[in-house]
């Protein structure tokens, strides 16, 4: 792992890249998985693991807990949960990712007690637990708040669960905790993501029984006998949206090895929304040089808008990429971010680089394209907003600076590297140094 100092990125702009790039292992699938690991007393292996530091942090967490948890080479993790001590998480580490929320599923079925700091993670709005405790509950779970979350559960029964909303990390929780209920439980308004579909998948693998992945109505058949496995993490569909916007930006010719084409759907409309098309071949995604570059409008010649929401639709991960790309393509597009309040806000940075938009409020912007961007002195609010403005940086002219480099590192693996060696100019540097 990088050194835990600030880092940052130098970046000359303007260069055209060429080559062959492969997403990383589903950080988003990664993370459940590994807590998920925790169910079985048998050993678990997980390969294609992203080395990133949400998960390192997660990691460090789960050794906390008596677990035995190592690498075993770069990107495989051999996890052996024989034993679970339900201690109170450690309170630095739970802050430093969202991630840690996910520990509560599986230690009620394992230890049937957990003490939950509130956990950290990207600050990009209000992101309610309300969900995950309320799906606990009918569950069979209580909890109590004071200044941390404590929650119990003598027995953990199957019932009909109703997600408030269709959230991700909620949804998973719901999904291991069911699996180690006695009865059947059926979640409606499930999320349905790529990574929730692994996620069940690997809990299948271990022995569960699990009707519905794919859909947002799954029916656990709880309390099988739960054995070891070994499960490769499925790539990282949020990791190939960003490659697509840096060959769209940089004008170039890419080719992303192993894309999981069968998740692009709605990624790859809405890059033609922007007049970026892409070919599928086989397994890998292969986005040419020559682009049209020029947004579709709707019908009768009006404004179109590329909205997200949730699984199947355009992934809110991808919508930060997708600005900045707006701002190299030819027309106008409204960007209406619908999850998170928050996310918007980086487009200041854009403007302040040469970007025509218009912030309309915290979920709706108006881009106007195409734009020379000059270089800048950047900041990384999270991680999807980082990883954006690195792709403005590599199309605008001169040489940028992105301090707080570490958000990117939560989820993007070794970034600086692998867009070397497609022929980026990325230096890292200490920001002591530098500064």
């Amino acid at each position: 792992m990088p050194a835990s100092h600030a880092v940052q990125f130098v970046v000359e702009g303007g260069r055209k890249l060429s080559g062959s790039i492969r997403p990383s292992g589903n950080k988003n699938a990664a993370l459940p998985i590994v807590a998920g690991a925790l169910l079985t007393d048998q050993p678990v292996v997980l390969e294609n693991v992203p080395r990133i530091r949400d998960i390192e942090t997660l990691v460090e967490l789960v050794r906390s807990l008596g677990v035995s948890i190592d690498w075993d080479g770069r990107n495989t993790l051999r996890i052996h949960a024989k034993q679970v001590v339900p201690a109170e998480l450690d309170r630095d580490l739970s802050r430093k990712i969202r991630g840690s929320i996910l520990l509560a599923g599986p230690l009620l079925g394992r230890a049937g007690r957990i003490v939950l700091p509130p956990p950290g993670g990207d600050v990009i709005g209000r992101r309610r637990l309300d969900t995950h405790f309320l799906a606990l509950e009918q569950l069979g779970a209580k909890f109590s708040l004071s200044d941390v979350f404590e929650i119990e559960a003598s027995e953990l029964r199957g019932a009909e669960v109703f997600l408030d909303e269709p959230s991700v990390t909620g949804t998973e929780n719901a999904l291991m905790a069911a699996v180690m209920a006695k009865g059947t439980t059926v979640l409606r308004n499930a999320a349905s993501e790529p990574h929730v579909q692994d996620l069940a998948r690997f809990l299948m693998s271990m022995g569960a029984r699990i009707d519905g992945i794919g859909s947002n109505q799954m029916t656990v058949y709880g309390g099988q006998p739960l054995h070891g496995t070994t499960h490769r993490i499925g790539p990282d569909h949020i990791e190939v949206g960003s490659f697509i916007g840096l060959a769209a930006v940089t004008q170039s010719h890419l080719r992303i090895e192993s894309a999981g084409v069968e998740h692009l759907k709605s990624t790859l409309m809405g890059f033609e929304r922007l007049g970026i098309e892409c070919e599928v071949d086989g397994d890998d995604l292969v986005i040419p040089e020559r682009q049209s570059r020029k947004i579709q409008s709707d019908l009768g010649g009006h404004i179109p808008t590329i909205s997200d929401q949730p699984w199947p639709a355009f992934p809110a991960d991808v919508m930060s990429i997708a600005i900045v790309t707006a701002t190299q393509c030819d027309g106008i597009v409204m960007m209406h971010e619908k999850m998170f309040e928050s996310r918007m806000f980086f487009v200041d940075k854009l403007i302040g680089m040469g970007a025509r938009i218009v912030l309309c409020d915290p979920h709706r912007a108006l881009v106007a394209g195409p734009s020379k961007l000059r270089a800048s002195v950047l900041e990384s609010p999270d991680i999807r907003a980082g990883m954006a403005m690195l792709l403005a940086a590599l199309c605008a002219e001169g040489t940028s600076v992105i301090n707080n480099v570490s958000q990117i590192e939560r989820g993007y693996e070794r970034i600086d590297e692998r867009l070397k060696a497609l022929g980026a100019s990325i230096e890292r540097v200490d920001e002591r140094r530098h500064g």
